[in-house]
């Protein structure tokens, strides 16, 4: 059949009358099933579903706990930090599970955590061990803190703000407070160093910093308990809040790194 024939055959299957207000009728009857049904209900217009409304998740009426590894991390710390657990001591997993009333999935998870802290050793085939401090180790960690915090405190001197600074100032006079009782005086120092970091605004070497002053409590021979370094340290930290006041950054860097230094050379082991 020819493109002519073909188009005039096409041609013929449509009559010129109107069928149901149609313009053509089909006389094919498959053609016009196909036309007169199923057309109109493709073109017809699909109805839209309404639109579902969003999810929202509930809100716990409550924080969620600590995990309870968390916990046991917490109580081991303690221990170590106050020597309940000297360095070198065998930390008996069976007997804390017991005493603690948990299983030993949770311990070792926390056993984990405080090795990262380098407060426990992990020897194979052995278990975990309090870690002990060389005095290398202790070397090491004391030129570390020297850095980090005669940094911050250069940083302290020019960018904190007054009331940082009288903060701090409040801090050093309540360490003159504890002179006279070496355990208030450990602390009220660590707290005057731990804040000047804080302020310093630098969350990672505030993390390294606590973590590198966790070992250095494991030090049997703490720096402080030498006879004479506790009146030495406040004499120092006088000189160092002074320059912090006079916003004087290059004396007090060198102000604590010669503080740390003076520790380290009174916790040196021998």
């Amino acid at each position: 059949m020819s493109i002519a024939e073909d188009q005039h055959s096409a041609g013929s299957a449509f009559s010129d009358q109107p069928m149901d207000g149609r313009p053509f009728a089909l006389h094919n009857s498959k053609l016009n099933y196909i036309y007169n049904a199923l057309i109109p209900a493709y073109k017809a217009p699909m109805p839209r579903p309404s639109p579902a409304a969003p999810a929202i998740a509930p809100i716990p009426s409550r924080l969620r706990e600590s995990a309870l590894y968390e916990q046991v991390a917490e109580r081991l710390r303690t221990r170590i930090l106050a020597h309940t657990l000297p360095p070198g001591s065998w930390i008996d997993e069976q007997s804390i599970a017991a005493e603690y009333g948990i299983s030993r999935t949770p311990l070792r998870e926390a056993l984990k955590v405080l090795a990262s802290e380098g407060l426990v050793t992990m020897k194979l085939r052995r278990g975990a061990y309090v870690t002990e401090v060389s005095e290398r180790d202790l070397s090491e960690v004391f030129y570390l803190l020297a850095l980090l915090e005669s940094d911050a405190a250069a940083a302290v001197a020019t960018q904190a703000t007054a009331a940082e600074l009288a903060e701090l100032q409040t801090l050093h006079e309540h360490l003159e407070s504890t002179v006279a009782d070496r355990d208030a005086f450990f602390r009220a120092n660590e707290q005057f160093h731990i804040r000047l970091l804080q302020i310093a605004d630098n969350r990672w070497r505030l993390q390294m910093v606590a973590d590198l002053r966790k070992v250095m409590k494991l030090n049997r021979h703490h720096s402080l308990f030498k006879q004479g370094r506790l009146e030495a340290s406040l004499a120092e930290h006088r000189q160092i809040m002074a320059a912090l006041k006079a916003r004087n950054a290059v004396r007090v860097q060198k102000l604590m790194q010669q503080h740390i230094d003076h520790g380290r050379e009174a916790a040196t082991l021998s």
